[in-house]
């Protein structure tokens, strides 16, 4: 059975995850909970998804807030009607070009269909995605936790992520394995408690959130 999280569930499942760690009830202590980080699931969701790779999320959103001001909505038919040069304009790098139209042509010749995608398990919908080009585990990971809204996503290629587990547990080192290791005990509430440290980090580091 698949397990979804929704505006309504979520307040009961942060009590619940709360209870579990000591940590993590601190967290709601001190900054509540978290706004609601839900997004549609569609390919705009996973362009943006792209942009965020491995940038700060003012550089990401930057290019996505370009991109939308050039063609409106993101459709794949849409991006595949930019040239190379328009989509550099709108901040994109050449990787990520490569990235987002791989995705575009995907969709849009129905080898992948992010509605099908929504009624499958998390593994299979891991291994469909990666199949494309430019995406791996951290961008599938976000996807699950943000447009599926699966419940026990835990993406320990976040640095953010990690950054916050050091900081709430008081430790200077983790490597992913460890971190793993201590998050077995969320389960199945993974995505809730990451979205705690994620709050937890943003409130520390006083980010602006633009989107």
């Amino acid at each position: 059975m698949i397990e979804r999280f929704s505006e309504a569930t979520l307040p009961g499942l942060y009590t619940t995850i709360t209870q579990k760690d000591d940590h993590l009830h601190m967290i709601v202590n001190e900054y509540g909970h978290p706004p609601l980080w839900i997004r549609p699931n569609n390919f705009e969701t996973l362009v943006l998804t792209i942009l965020e790779q491995q940038v700060s999320l003012a550089s990401a959103y930057a290019a996505y807030k370009k991109l939308k001001e050039r063609i409106g909505t993101i459709t794949p038919i849409a991006l595949l009607q930019l040239s190379d040069e328009e989509l550099r304009n709108c901040y994109l790098s050449r990787q990520k070009i490569v990235y987002t139209r791989e995705l575009a042509k995907a969709l849009n010749n129905n080898s992948i269909s992010l509605r099908k995608l929504h009624h499958q398990p998390d593994d299979v919908v891991r291994q469909e995605l990666k199949n494309l080009k430019g995406i791996g585990d951290w961008t599938v990971d976000i996807y699950l936790l943000h447009a599926l809204r699966r419940t026990d996503i835990f993406p320990v290629g976040d640095r953010a992520l990690l950054n916050a587990i050091k900081m709430v547990k008081g430790i200077d080192k983790l490597s992913k394995e460890e971190a793993l290791e201590m998050a077995a005990p969320w389960r199945p509430y993974r995505s809730i408690a990451t979205m705690l440290f994620w709050h937890y980090y943003i409130k520390k580091k006083n980010i602006k959130i633009l989107h």
